[in-house]
């Protein structure tokens, strides 16, 4: 091997890309197929023209291998659980029934049927549905799926490159299912697994798979020995197989670390892994294991999580490193373009001094080619995209939006003592029930109402100018009034506003910050249909005005019970944005934590004796890597208690956490010294409220009982079961009642039965409570 064969064979590709289409078509499709307004034909014909036009961009765009497989209805790791037959027994006859519908009741669950539990795909936003399985868990191949998508390439005449799930991220990301032996271990069942994907690769083969890659995103964090061997077992197993295509086994969103060697000396023919600055680490270990002789390496040197363009110099000074280190090095983003928006160029609002500074799927890919050409061709070949690149990268650099001189001071000037209360939570609670004098177990709901198209015709018709101002405010105070009436109506202790002027919960607040960019069409996928725009985060933060105070006071005035006032809290205002890559996140955090306690003070002020400081994202932004998380955890209950730090003792703060595992963070959820934290539990049964009561969390919790991500009702009796569930963790005068999230994006049919059902459950089992 020499670094000029290498070169000369460096092609450009990627390991997935964004599913949507250019004006969500497929979100549209499928929602119409729920509703009964699109056939079955007609979603698979948009799906497949969808596919058929990525494809077709992509080799347009130069990319010499495209990616199949990684398009889904739903979630990848469900059609993953579909590939290999692990249909929980619940949902069987309906698969067996109709395959599609099955397929969505699994993701969505039915009236009957409850769906398969929702958490988040590593470090990322994206959400994926959690396999369940169990010591009889029998495993059946399925490829029809992945050989339809890579025929429907293949039949296009391009070089296409099946993506599948690995078997051993499959099996680490699984939980036992119902019933199973509390200490099953899924990873257990691989070798029962293997022979399934063995049965799949030799079909992909049959089909014309030249390469199929592995994607073993799991191994980036800390592994066991025992599931190091797993991971060595099973490329030995898969590599020694006959029939096959060559395998890429693909790492990203961290270095794989202990697991680089385990990879490195497998029987596989390529990996693909993570070289961006989250990752550089890699590098390193590459080479200490004396690379990757007559192996085929994928080099993730563009970023595929952020928005930024990439240091072209940088990035090839990189790959010229990797040249040594492999047979041939090819050029890809660092993950799946799933995590970014489609198109910068679709962003008219942006100036174009901005917009030269953005990347997204398309801007990325033509990143990758252009390494790919300067890594075969030499830098000769790219003069002009080089020149464009230092230019693009000196205006961010040089921009005065990056840096606010008095945003700069005022964070310096923080201490120690601005990011505590003034009192012990003990003490403050004993005010707060004084004041509020609310009953045992009290009801509220997360925050937002269902947004209704009318609400969203109206956002339209303001932007469009087909009413003004005037008329759009009338229409978000009648929503408010609807929203507070229906709650008194039915019983809710803690009110909320309903959030009908919001958008999105860090959109709204990033629109009316300083430093911040929004975008018009930079929709991703959070899980299902279920798209967001995530602002940029592009200069020093800083809130000219108050953001929420006049419509959660005027709510407040319709009504004698609290009324929350409703806040993003900063970690999420991070990770639900596009950060900037120019400063520590810690910085980033205390500047925009800043800007919400200007908020909490204003709605102090104002009359608002609840805030609540949504945090869902603390846990999606843990680090994969343990050693990485104690300095994250720091700066981001820092961030927390500095937002919520400058409040009077009787103003009660609540905190909002939901779809992630919570088990190792819990003493991160008590350094944020909230009064209050309502979490996701129905669709994990309460696993949540135990593993706060075994870390002896001493502050009131409200696990939810109503699991809003599916359509289905629960009923009064079901709420009560898992609230009777969650008193055997929280004692009662510490245990809320509430729904698993916000209510956004729930119809109001469902939304007021499930929670006239949930203020039943509560009253039920408070008068079950002995008398006091």
């Amino acid at each position: 091997m020499t670094t000029k064969s290498a070169a000369a064979a460096a092609r450009a590709t990627v390991y997935g890309y964004p599913r949507q289409g250019p004006n969500r078509e497929l979100k549209k499709a499928i929602e119409g197929y729920w509703k009964g307004r699109v056939p079955a034909d007609a979603l698979r014909a948009t799906a497949a023209e969808l596919r058929r036009t990525t494809w077709r961009q992509l080799a347009g765009a130069g990319i010499d291998e495209v990616p199949t497989g990684d398009f889904s209805y739903y979630d990848h790791v469900l059609d993953t659980t579909v590939m290999v037959g692990a249909i929980p027994d619940r949902h069987r006859d309906a698969v067996a029934t109709d395959p599609l519908d099955g397929y969505f009741a699994m993701a969505r669950g039915t009236q009957d049927v409850a769906p398969l539990e929702m958490t988040k795909w590593f470090d990322t936003n994206y959400h994926y549905l959690v396999p369940e399985l169990g010591p009889d868990t029998v495993f059946t191949a399925d490829s029809a799926k992945q050989v339809a998508e890579l025929t429907e390439a293949l039949g296009l005449g391009l070089a296409a490159r099946p993506v599948l799930v690995g078997p051993v991220t499959y099996l680490l990301l699984a939980k036992p299912a119902p019933g199973a032996p509390a200490d099953f271990e899924p990873l257990t069942l691989l070798d029962r697994l293997l022979p399934v994907y063995a049965e799949v690769l030799a079909d992909l083969r049959a089909a014309g798979a030249e390469w199929v890659q592995l994607d073993e995103p799991a191994l980036v964090q800390d592994r066991t020995p025992a599931e190091l061997n797993a991971a060595g077992r099973a490329y030995r197993d898969l590599g020694a197989l006959a029939d096959r295509p060559k395998l890429l086994v693909a790492s990203y969103f961290d270095r794989l670390g202990e697991a680089l060697p385990v990879l490195a000396k497998a029987p596989v023919e390529g990996l693909a892994l993570d070289f961006t600055e989250a990752a550089a680490a890699n590098l390193d270990a590459l080479a200490a294991v004396g690379g990757l002789p007559r192996k085929r390496l994928i080099a993730g040197v563009v970023n595929g999580r952020n928005i930024w363009v990439n240091d072209l110099e940088k990035s090839l000074a990189r790959l010229g490193t990797l040249l040594g280190l492999a047979d041939r090095v090819d050029v890809a983003a660092s993950c799946s373009l799933l995590h970014v928006p489609l198109d910068a160029t679709a962003e008219r609002d942006i100036a174009p001094q901005i917009l030269r500074w953005l990347a997204f799927a398309r801007q990325k890919t033509t990143e990758i080619v252009t390494l790919a050409k300067g890594l075969a061709r030499g830098t000769d070949t790219i003069t002009a995209e080089l020149a464009a690149n230092r230019a693009a990268l000196a205006s961010r650099a040089n921009s005065p939006i990056t840096r606010d001189p008095a945003v700069r001071a005022r964070t310096g000037a923080v201490t120690e003592a601005d990011t505590r209360r003034s009192q012990p939570y003990a003490e403050r609670a004993a005010v707060q029930r004084a004041h509020l004098r609310l009953p045992l177990l009290p009801t509220t709901t997360i925050g937002s109402f269902p947004q209704t198209g009318e609400l969203r015709t109206a956002r339209a018709d303001l932007r469009g100018g087909r009413i003004d101002t005037a008329g759009y405010e009338e229409r978000i105070k009648a929503e408010i009034q609807e929203v507070i009436s229906f709650q008194e109506q039915t019983g809710l202790d803690v009110l909320v506003h309903g959030e009908a002027e919001r958008n999105d919960m860090v959109q709204y607040f990033a629109e009316q910050l300083t430093g911040y960019l929004a975008t018009q069409h930079g929709w991703v996928q959070s899980y299902g249909t279920r798209y967001v725009r995530p602002p940029i985060l592009a200069g020093d933060i800083s809130r000219p005005e108050p953001m929420t105070v006049r419509w959660t006071a005027y709510a407040q005035s319709l009504t004698d019970r609290p009324v929350k006032g409703m806040l993003t809290g900063p970690v999420t205002m991070l990770a639900w944005s596009f950060v900037r890559d120019d400063q520590p996140l810690g910085d980033t955090a205390r500047q925009v934590a800043l800007a919400l306690r200007d908020e909490v003070g204003d709605l102090e002020a104002a009359g608002t004796s609840v805030i609540q400081v949504d945090e869902p994202a603390l846990r999606e932004t843990l680090p994969l890597r343990t050693e990485d998380r104690p300095a994250y955890l720091s700066w981001a209950t820092e961030a927390f208690r500095l937002t919520t730090g400058g409040v009077r003792p009787g103003t009660q703060i609540h905190t909002h956490m939901c779809y992630a595992e919570f088990g190792d963070i819990v003493q991160a959820i008590d350094d944020l010294d909230a009064d209050v934290i309502s979490l996701e539990a129905a669709r994990s049964h309460m696993q949540v409220a135990r593993e706060l009561a075994a870390h002896g969390y001493p502050r009131e919790a409200g696990p939810g009982v109503y699991d809003i991500h599916s359509p289905r009702v629960p009923s009064a009796l079901e709420a009560a079961e898992l609230l009777r569930t969650g008193l055997k963790a929280i004692p009662a005068e510490r245990l809320w009642v509430n729904p698993d999230c916000g209510l956004k994006t729930r119809g109001w049919p469902e939304t007021r039965s499930s929670l006239r059902n949930l203020v039943t459950a509560a009253r039920t089992v408070r008068g079950e409570l002995p008398a006091s």
